[in-house]
């Protein structure tokens, strides 16, 4: 399924950011990626309200 992949990507972009900070890995290149997994978190918010929508009781 489509939300469980980028599940996943997500979460492998997290730890790929956090090693690339801790061997002290160029800031720009930090950014892209902080950039790059923002765009994975906003497709997945996306989908997620698309499959449960929110309901105003």
């Amino acid at each position: 399924m489509l939300v469980a992949r980028l599940r996943n990507e997500h979460e492998d972009f997290d730890i790929a950011i956090n090693a690339m900070i801790t061997v002290g890995c160029d800031q720009l290149r930090v950014q892209r990626m902080k950039k790059k997994k923002l765009a994975i978190k906003d497709r997945l918010t996306d989908l997620e309200d698309q499959i449960i929508p929110d309901i105003i009781a």
